[in-house]
């Protein structure tokens, strides 16, 4: 009996490791306060939850052109990126592929939420803008802001990032245009919930 418990025990061990593994595509970031550079907002991608633990949730710039492949997030990372100021889509991608719509203002730091849900087969996510005004669903001014902001770390891509990125661009850019025909039917009330709006942005600090 004690024998089989052990090897139950083990299993579980064993079945659970993925979600507590690192991606062997990030590492920590060099700059643990990264700040907007001289011309460009910084955005800011948190994923704090360990719901989904073991599905990584890659994020990129995704305008109608080329995609820029900014890292992929495990729970407990953020990734900072250095944008363009003005108009942007950005993208979450894994079992599915989701959007938030973004205008930047140079100088300015900004907040999304990496947030995990049910899918088919595996957790699916959602890109939640963390809006600059108290009275939001998601705030920059509440506890759970503080608390997502304060228990993620960091992360940037590894050499190998971008190699994965070219292996399975294929996958990305298909099911980008599936759901982006989705995206694109929203009813525009639905819509206006997932924008980043400039005035969303925190100025950097003198």
């Amino acid at each position: 009996m004690k024998n089989t418990l052990r090897i139950g025990l083990l299993a579980l061990l064993l079945g659970c490791a993925p979600s507590f593994a690192k991606s062997p595509l990030m590492q920590p970031a060099a700059d643990g306060d990264p700040k907007p550079e001289p011309g460009k907002a910084l955005v800011v991608f948190l994923r704090p939850s360990f719901y989904g633990g073991g599905i990584s949730s890659s994020v990129f710039d995704a305008p109608d052109g080329p995609d820029t492949y900014i890292g992929v997030l495990k729970h407990k990372d953020k990734v900072a990126y250095q944008a363009e100021p003005g108009a942007h889509r950005f993208m979450v991608v894994s079992e599915n592929a989701d959007f938030v719509d973004a205008t930047l203002d140079a100088g300015k730091t900004y907040y999304v939420l990496v947030k995990a849900r049910p899918g088919a087969w595996k957790a699916r996510f959602s890109l939640i803008p963390i809006h600059n005004r108290a009275d939001a669903e998601y705030s920059l001014q509440s506890k759970d802001f503080a608390d997502w902001n304060g228990k993620t770390k960091f992360a940037e891509k590894t050499p190998e990032a971008e190699q994965w990125y070219r292996d399975n661009k294929a996958s990305v850019d298909g099911k980008k245009a599936d759901y982006l025909q989705k995206w694109n039917r929203m009813a525009p009330e639905d819509r206006a919930v997932l924008v980043l709006h400039a005035e969303d942005g925190v100025p950097a600090q003198p």
